[in-house]
């Protein structure tokens, strides 16, 4: 039989190829000086090679393969299979991001993980802001207001200037040498210049960009189905959120009544709950870092969960560039190709010269009750254990295609599995947590909808500010984030639930206690939740085998 191995291997070489700030995630050697081909050929000729990779697939025999090889390959296949769906929507010619991206993260991520003697740091991060100035003049090649929207236009522009600031004066910094630091801020300076004029050309296009951001409900569909290997399309996802969204609003009244009875509901209850909070961004991140540590020891002491040997997670203020574009907290994990096992709880700090209103505003989204909740989601046993758990993997190939469908599911189930262990404990900050899943909620509703034309974004900024007592400047930044990556928000409830039928089923077999459950269930970065069913109950399979989805 031809081998799984090779195959995979040198299909994840040219993924590597296509996208050199990639591998610098991961953590795979070889690529930290390039940026990658971003003209208009090398994106045209992408569809058929993803075609003639999922038809070596294809073409085996995948019963005849041993069960995690057959994972393996059905994980390519579903990646291949998502980006077929996209394929005639030509994300390149609408999407700023494409581009600015890798001009910022193909710098930033060297210096955050540091997996490299400083000289060498240098040195890649010099060559890659010299192909910046490349980077967006392909960009301007290829994106057509035709197609462009306007809040891409929008987006784009504004992380491009906050990243030029992050080149010209933060960059520089974090090199001791002085001869060194010098040369990197004349190439940083000399890419921020770039950025600043690709920033300029996005906002007068914007005015011209006539774009839709809304893919379709059959594009929307087919991502779920063929790419998180999902059995529900857009409508019966959005009536999971409906539905969902009703029976966490009824406990949530229940509880708020017993919080205060004379509250008048959980939604101005909650609203008055985020007013007590951190009163700089300094002060949030203190607490984030606090209640990480809280939640760690709990960890440790109810034997939930294994621990890798050397992880730590620092919790610091989130990158510049990021905090025009995301309102909420987010996380970096370690290469996981690499040794490292350091992650990154970035905490989110306003975006630099945001007026006070706006200051306050993003403080009051994370408030002392909602704090814990978030720490647990991204830290522990969130993201950052997760991820750092699951890079111990030996198969090379789930290290590099995941999705978010597990990624974030996990992390939501880790608040439910914290609060049903009664970390929380204060019924307020019991609120705050059913506020961030109520949350999700709203996000499969929102999501569903505006891109199967359902809902505008101002009407999603509306159900946003009513549903889940969100502030007018998150739910715009919410709502924005929406359009631009379709599916991604369905992705923290959906999966949650998936996972808790899993733990339900585990617990009913008998397989074992709760730590044995997670450490088997987690065990990977990121596959498809019917995956990992398929992998924890491989018996399930008929007489003869069958492929796993």
């Amino acid at each position: 039989m031809p081998g799984v191995d090779d195959l995979l291997d040198n299909w994840i070489l040219s993924e590597m190829e296509r996208d050199p700030t990639r591998a610098t995630a991961l953590g795979l050697p070889g690529y930290d000086r390039r940026l990658g081909d971003l003209g208009a050929a090398a994106w045209e000729a992408r569809p058929a090679q993803d075609r003639r990779a999922a038809a070596a697939i294809r073409s085996l025999e995948l019963t005849r393969y041993p069960l995690e090889d057959q994972v393996d390959l059905v994980l390519v296949l579903s990646e291949l299979a998502g980006r077929a769906a996209m394929e005639d929507w030509h994300t390149w010619r609408r999407d700023p991001s494409l581009y600015v991206d890798p001009c910022l993260d193909g710098v930033h991520l060297l210096w955050l993980h540091r997996l490299a003697p400083e000289a060498e740091l240098v040195e890649a991060s010099v060559a890659r802001l010299a192909a910046v100035p490349e980077v967006l003049a392909a960009a301007r090649d290829n994106l057509d207001p035709e197609v462009m929207p306007a809040l891409f236009a929008r987006r784009g522009a504004a992380a491009a200037r906050a990243g030029a600031g992050f080149l010209a004066d933060l960059l520089p910094a974090e090199v001791s040498d002085h001869q060194a630091r010098r040369r990197l801020a004349e190439a940083g300076a000399s890419a921020a210049d770039a950025l600043g004029s690709f920033a300029q050309w996005l906002e007068e296009g914007e005015r011209a960009s006539r774009g839709d951001w809304a893919i379709g409900e059959a594009r929307y569909s087919a991502l779920l189905t063929d790419r998180e290997l999902l059995g529900v399309d857009a409508a019966g996802l959005h009536q999971r959120g409906l539905e969902t969204y009703e029976t966490l609003s009824a406990e949530m009244t229940e509880l708020a009544e017993r919080i205060d009875p004379g509250a008048g509901g959980w939604v101005p209850l909650l609203a008055r709950l985020d007013a007590e909070c951190p009163s700089t961004p300094e002060e949030m991140r203190a607490d984030y870092e606090r209640w990480c540590g809280l939640a760690r020891d709990f960890l440790t002491d109810r034997e939930l969960v294994s621990f890798p040997e050397g992880e730590s997670c620092a919790v610091v203020p989130s990158p510049v560039f990021q905090r025009p574009l995301l309102a909420v907290a987010s996380y970096q994990p370690p290469p996981p190709f690499s040794a490292s096992r350091l992650g990154h709880f970035f905490v989110p700090y306003p975006p630099e010269g945001e007026p006070p209103e706006g200051v306050a505003q993003r403080l009051a989204s994370n408030g002392y009750h909602a704090i814990p909740t978030t720490a647990v989601h991204e830290a522990y046993p969130g993201h950052h254990w997760h991820l750092v758990w699951s890079a111990q993997t030996r198969r090379p190939v789930r290290k590099v295609v995941t999705t978010s469908y597990f990624v974030e599911g996990w992390a939501l189930y880790s608040e439910v599995m914290m609060r049903r262990e009664g970390f929380f404990g204060d019924p307020r900050a019991e609120l705050s947590h059913l506020g961030a899943r109520i949350f999700r909620a709203a996000r499969i509703v929102v999501d569903t909808a505006l891109h199967t034309g359902e809902m505008t974004a101002e009407q999603a900024v509306d159900f946003m500010r009513r549903k889940v007592a969100m502030t007018q400047a998150v739910a715009v930044a919410e709502v924005e984030r929406y359009c631009s990556w379709p599916t991604q928000a369905a992705s923290y409830l959906t999966g949650s639930l998936q996972i808790e039928a899993l733990r339900d089923r585990w617990q009913a077999d008998g397989r074992g206690d709760l730590r044995s459950f997670h450490d088997s269930v987690a065990a990977d970065p990121g596959l498809p939740v019917a995956l990992v069913e398929r992998r924890l109950w491989p018996d399930d399979a008929p007489e003869g085998g069958r492929p796993v989805a």
